[in-house]
């Protein structure tokens, strides 16, 4: 029953395909959505460097004021692989300009917010509606171009993808020290109407299927969002409780065990499931995938590890956090063209293999860190890092979606973005999870060659208690928590180069990996209009 209805969407989709000239309108309508897209992954990370402002600014708790993020990560990660349904019964014009419509109004709103619980709110109605932009923007890419275009257009969509959440905070820091917390929301409004307006009379690829709804699948519907939102929720909060030893999250454990279970079982029965699941039966799909939950760990992982140590180590603002970070979104902006070439001239495999191995590079040299690295010693690492995804995600990209019959796009477009973004939200709890293990542990181990009977320590301490008497002060007390704060200080540096260390690990055995991959025709033919 489902596949009766498909041969409708993939008639409509894939006629202009077979033109190789792309009309103007649509070329328009598609800048359009790569920028609403932009806005909606930028919001992702835009608030992470001013928390603490917009904590000050509602009076809220410090427990609290994450949920201002969470909310955001629990309801676009629902939306994300519904957005390929929707799309096929309302229209992808009907679907993107109302979520970008919905995006500007909530964004409006989050900016009016006057307590935690109303920004909580209208931060969730922002990032789902907002998620509903992501998977459009892949699926239009790869349906109403030709493949002698996919060379610009997957880098594109590649950079904005990867680009966004890298200079969030920089953005997010220089807009709330220039103006205030505010801005964060404001700033999207003039945007968001122009590219609503655009969407809506430009986009005109493909017919809506309101006889659908009829078949739509609401239980469906209800256990993915149980499934997705308490899996977000239990991997965002789990350190933070504790894990199992907090009860919301081993009641959040639970409802990701049943919405799993009744998603699956109605995935694979009902006739016109709410995500279509069976593209995971093309091969390259699914590496593709698995490629881009990897990717997610080290596009999240590291926009999340850097700012960290810049503010607990060398004790950054956001606005000098963001200045820093800004080296790895250069990098990116200016590889990106590079990529689309090397796409059309080169096999995917090599591709990604250059890209996993320059990314492996990347956090290896980060091995070698110290309390002292500031710009200069994270500038090689941070240009790798940039240069290393966009080489990454254009081949992922192209593999993934590349080979897929138009029919199909718009549900695997949802499910790819999907990888990703539960790539991230894995990789920040596991990170998270060893950070805080690992800087007990080392702790511990460095606390005791710091004793009595260690001369080297005593006579540090004495040196650090006679200079602070020498000022007047109370030597020995502050010399002591001066000690203490030191082997702190080193404990956390080990434990970051312990997750250094597994990045590397992991990236290194996705070069080995990506020979798994069959040589994708299309998407070598993708690149070179072959």
């Amino acid at each position: 029953m489902a596949a009766t209805a498909q041969p409708t969407a993939g008639g409509l989709i894939a006629a202009p395909v077979q033109a190789d000239k792309v009309p103007v309108r649509r070329v328009i309508a598609f800048f359009a959505m790569v920028f609403g897209m932009f806005m909606s992954i930028l919001d992702i990370q835009i608030v992470s460097a001013s928390l603490s402002e917009i904590q000050a600014g509602l009076g809220a708790g410090a427990d609290e004021i994450a949920w201002v993020q969470t909310s955001y990560l629990i309801a676009e990660v629902i939306m994300i692989p519904l957005s390929g349904t929707l799309a096929r019964i309302v229209s992808t014009r009907i679907l993107f300009s109302f979520s970008a419509a919905g995006f500007t109004l909530a964004s409006a709103l989050a900016a009016t917010a006057t307590n935690i619980d109303q920004m909580i709110v209208y931060r969730a109605i922002q990032g789902f509606i907002g998620g509903g932009m992501i998977p459009s923007v892949f699926a239009a890419a790869f349906t109403i171009f030709p493949p002698s275009k996919r060379s610009v257009v997957s880098p594109m969509i590649g950079l904005v993808a990867t680009l966004a959440p890298t200079i969030g905070p920089t953005v997010g820091g220089y807009l709330s020290h220039a103006f205030s917390w505010h801005w964060l929301f404001l700033v999207n409004i003039i945007p968001g109407i122009i590219v609503t307006v655009l969407t809506f009379n430009l986009i005109d690829f493909d017919k809506p299927e309101f006889n659908l709804i009829k078949r739509f699948d609401w239980w469906g519907l209800i256990s993915m969002a149980v499934f997705l939102g308490s899996l977000e929720y239990v991997l965002e909060e789990g350190n933070n409780k504790d894990w199992f030893s907090d009860e919301h999250i081993v009641l959040g454990s639970v409802a990701v065990v049943i919405g799993a279970t009744v998603f699956f079982w109605r995935a694979f029965k009902v006739p016109f499931p709410v995500v279509d699941l069976r593209a995971f039966a093309n091969r390259n799909f699914a590496f593709g995938s698995i490629f881009s939950f990897v990717m997610g760990i080290g596009l999240y992982g590291l926009t999340y590890l850097y700012p960290l140590y810049l503010a607990r180590i060398r004790g950054y603002d956001s606005l000098m956090i963001g200045e820093t970070m800004f080296v790895s979104g250069l990098a990116m902006f200016l590889t990106a063209p590079i990529a689309g070439m090397m796409s059309s001239r080169l096999d995917p495999r090599v591709m990604m293999m250059m890209g996993f191995g320059g990314f492996a590079l990347g956090t290896w040299s980060m091995t070698q860190m110290t309390a002292d690295w500031d710009f200069y010693e994270l500038l090689v690492p941070q240009i790798l890092r940039g240069v290393s995804l966009m080489i990454c995600m254009v081949p992922i990209n192209n593999v993934a979606l590349g080979t897929l019959p138009p029919d199909r796009i718009r549900n695997a477009s949802g499910l790819f973005n999907l990888t990703r973004n539960l790539g991230g939200a894995v990789g920040l709890a596991v990170i998270n999870t060893i950070l805080t293990q690992r800087t007990q542990e080392h702790y511990l181990r460095l606390s005791e060659h710091v004793q009595w009977g260690n001369p080297e320590a005593v006579e540090q301490l004495n040196n650090m208690a006679a200079n602070f008497t020498a000022h007047g002060l109370d030597g020995p007390t502050i010399a002591i928590k001066k000690m203490a704060g030191m082997v702190q200080q080193q404990a956390y540096i080990l434990s970051f180069i312990d997750i250094f260390l597994l990045l590397t690990g992991l990236f290194a055995t996705l070069v080995v990996c990506a020979l798994a991959i069959r040589k994708p025709q299309a998407a070598v033919g993708g690149g070179g209009g072959h």
